[in-house]
């Protein structure tokens, strides 16, 4: 394993300060079915609606997504922390069961859609960019579905957590 520099180590403490919504990314096309969590999404833009979503290089689905072209972010409820760890790689669940552990449906595109997500932003990736170790995913929305009961879920200080709504 590499070490990190102090630079690094601090950096990555101090992003570990910031909260962030959990996510489950998913895929699906002529590159295969799959998923992973994340945190680094962001809106961009309403006009028209564009989310951007980072993504490391060095992951093995960072080319899935990069060859189906499109891509839905599932925001997940303080109830998926199970889905959240099985997609974050966390319980050793293989990438080929983890969509059979959880409620999905076929969304635009074939994409996977968790049924009861906070949240579900299905569209196609109309612009890719690479940054150091992550993909930069510019993502044209067509297709926008919330929820308007459920707790959120953020990761913050490593560790996921609840957030009440009010």
């Amino acid at each position: 394993m590499i070490e990190l520099t102090p630079t690094q180590k601090a950096f990555r403490n101090s992003m570990a300060s910031m909260a962030a919504a959990v996510n489950v990314i998913t895929t699906n096309g002529k590159s295969g079915r799959c998923g992973i969590t994340a945190t680094a999404v962001c809106s961009i833009t309403d006009t028209p609606p564009t989310i951007l979503v980072c993504i490391n290089r060095n992951s093995e689905m960072n080319a899935v997504f990069k060859e189906n072209g499109h891509l839905c972010v599932n925001v997940l409820s303080a109830n998926h922390l199970e889905v959240a760890q099985h997609f974050a790689g966390m319980t050793g669940v293989e990438m080929c069961n983890r969509f059979d552990l959880h409620d999905w449906q076929e969304g635009l595109h074939t994409l996977p859609v968790l049924n009861d997500a906070l949240a579900s932003l299905q569209g196609r990736i109309s612009q890719m960019s690479e940054v150091g170790t992550h993909t930069l995913f510019f993502v044209e929305l067509d297709g926008i579905n919330v929820r308007n009961d459920g707790d959120g879920l953020t990761y913050f200080n490593r560790a996921f957590h609840t957030i009440p709504r009010n």
